[in-house]
């Protein structure tokens, strides 16, 4: 298995086994979830996974308003987009507001393969 699927796929693992003891976790993905692995963790529990599309803005903002509500949302995508398309929705909807969301960005650099450079941080 290729480096980076070596990482993605342990994050995903570990989110599964976190997620078995913490029923407050919830996941949502940006449309990318069989880049991200976290296909895997919809299959084990497809009621605490949210497909936001390809919206990334909108996946942060989600993940906001489920934190305010007592959830702990690991919200998943490429890091480029994480860190450009949302960078205002990460500052005013999660930082400001000092809010328990996880936000975490695969596909870093130029590790994107065939995705091309639009897809590279």
């Amino acid at each position: 298995m290729p480096p980076r699927q070596q990482t993605r796929q342990g994050y995903v693992d570990a989110l599964i086994e976190l997620a078995s003891m913490r029923p407050e976790i919830v996941v949502l993905d940006a449309d990318v979830s069989k880049a991200t692995k976290t296909c895997d963790f919809a299959r084990r529990f497809p009621e605490r996974f949210f497909n936001c599309g390809t919206q990334e803005q909108n996946l942060l903002c989600v993940a906001a308003g489920l934190a305010l509500e007592g959830w702990v949302p690991f919200a998943t995508t490429f890091a480029m987009f994480a860190t450009t398309r949302a960078a205002d929705q990460l500052r005013n909807a999660i930082a400001y507001p000092d809010l328990n969301v996880k936000v975490a960005g695969t596909h870093g650099g130029i590790s994107t393969g065939g995705d091309g450079a639009s897809h590279q941080a």
